[in-house]
């Protein structure tokens, strides 16, 4: 790799985007920052800013914007702001790849954008492939663009993938550490505090996703993203709680045999390899030692406690803008949850009245999935105010 390749990040101050900037400063021969994004964190993205020196940078939103602007004003550092400059960035001429690392459904549109201007995309916004993955990857295809997974479940299936594209894959199994409370009863899960809830056993990350992983959401999302990454049929996925979260995920191929990628808990893995793929480069990350684990154990999801993963898989099977609208639910009772409007079972619960109760679409359009989406979450709301 002689020339560097020229990375924008979407997303820079949230877990995944500082994690990234850490692989981008360990190797700065290989990579060099031109565009960073954030929601509302200006310090920290000025802070980023100054270290980093891309060549422009967005901040989504606008009343922070003079903030951002007069610090890097003197730094020859272009500054935008709002939701249609975060789309229109990622066309800049001397990005190589964008990382989606926006949380939730804010990564579909600016994803849509950079494939058309062809980017190579490192995915770590799951939320598009679940709200749009049949579109996503029919655009892809026809932009010759490659997506690169940045999940640590979907980079162990993509790392165990490859040299394997002409062997046909049986099954894919995605583990789940099964999050801060598995093994309780729905009835335990009642008294759950926000607390308890935001304590992962093994992953650091954002609130949304930890609050995700609690309610094993967060794992239903990444089998219907699966599904279309890897081209898989819907009885192709399979779950399997793993609690000690060392093996990423496993593909089972026809002949029987299986293949895992294993590793300790940590990020910036997968990340480094979505940036550096085909070539794996040298790390100082700690190295997994046989000896501290001498117990890998698996089990069965409780799928009648965590309702979010059933709905995830029915929602997968029923297609259409199915999934889309559990998104949408899931981010606004999550939402709901985290601002202690409502309790812990009733994220599932209200998703759960959420899919009995909107507009199904068999073949939607992109515009279809944005009234969707819009749709959803106003009845969403009304569950809530209600509850």
């Amino acid at each position: 790799m002689s020339e560097k390749k020229r990375i924008a990040i979407l997303g820079s101050t949230g877990s995944i985007g500082t994690q990234t900037l850490e692989v981008i400063a360990a190797n700065p021969d290989l990579f060099e920052v031109i565009v960073l994004t954030a929601n509302k964190n200006a310090d920290l993205l000025i802070a980023q800013s100054l270290k980093f020196k891309p060549n422009a940078v967005v901040i989504v939103d606008e009343e922070v914007y003079d903030k951002v602007n007069d610090a890097l004003w003197d730094h020859d550092i272009k500054t935008f702001a709002g939701e249609k400059a975060l789309e229109e960035i990622v066309e800049m001429e001397d990005i190589d790849i964008v990382l989606t690392a926006l949380v939730g459904y804010a990564g579909l549109k600016p994803t849509i954008r950079a494939i058309k201007a062809k980017k190579t995309i490192a995915l770590a916004n799951k939320e598009t492939m679940v709200v749009a993955g049949e579109i996503i990857t029919k655009l892809a295809k026809e932009n010759a663009v490659n997506i690169f997974p940045v999940d640590s479940e979907h980079s162990a299936i993509f790392q165990c993938l490859v040299g394997e594209f002409h062997n046909k894959v049986e099954k894919i199994y995605l583990t789940a550490s099964g999050g801060p409370f598995r093994g309780r009863s729905a009835e335990q899960l009642k008294s759950i505090t926000k607390s308890q809830a935001l304590k992962h056993p093994n992953w650091e990350m954002g609130a949304k996703i930890t609050i995700d992983s609690a309610t094993m959401m967060n794992k239903g999302l990444e089998v219907i993203e699966a599904k279309w990454l890897f081209a898989l049929k819907d009885e192709q996925i399979d779950v399997i709680v793993h609690p000690q979260s060392i093996i990423h995920s496993l593909v089972q191929f026809e002949d029987g045999s299986m293949k895992a990628q294993m590793g300790l808990p940590d990020m910036k893995l997968p990340i480094q390899y979505a940036l550096t793929y085909p070539l794996r480069v040298k790390t100082d990350f700690e190295r997994f030692n046989f000896v501290n684990y001498p117990n890998l154990t698996f089990e069965q999801p409780d799928y009648e406690t965590f309702i979010n993963l059933k709905l995830a898989f029915a929602a997968m099977k029923k297609g259409g803008n199915a999934a889309c609208a559990l998104n949408a639910a899931n981010e606004v009772t999550v939402g709901a949850f985290l601002a202690d409007k409502i309790s812990f079972v009733d994220i599932g619960l209200i998703n759960q009245k959420v899919m009995d109760a909107f507009t199904f679409i068999e073949n939607p359009l992109l515009e279809d999935l944005f009234e969707t989406d819009n749709k959803t979450r106003l009845l969403t709301k009304e569950f809530i105010e209600n509850n």
